[in-house]
């Protein structure tokens, strides 16, 4: 399936571009991460520490054991703070 990925904020710095579209067979996030941070250094550095990055999945926050099966969009980005 294909599936746009969307990166914001110190991530999307990181990648060095804002989306991009991801054929991929991954069946939860997590294995959508493993294969992102396959591609390149830049996706390894900035997906690296997955404690400091949270999802969404078709604008929806997610966790990484989220299942992607029918997903159209995959965002990731730092946790939000109010203020």
């Amino acid at each position: 399936m294909a599936v746009d990925v969307l990166y914001f904020a110190w991530l999307r710095e990181r990648i060095g571009q804002p989306r991009e579209r991801i054929e991929t067979q991954a069946a939860t996030v997590r294995e959508l991460v493993a294969q992102l941070a396959a591609m390149d250094e830049w996706h390894a550095l900035a997906l690296s520490d997955l404690s400091a990055v949270r999802v969404a999945i078709d604008q929806e926050l997610s966790d990484l054991d989220a299942p992607l099966a029918g997903a159209r969009e995959v965002a990731f980005f730092p946790p939000m703070t109010g203020g």
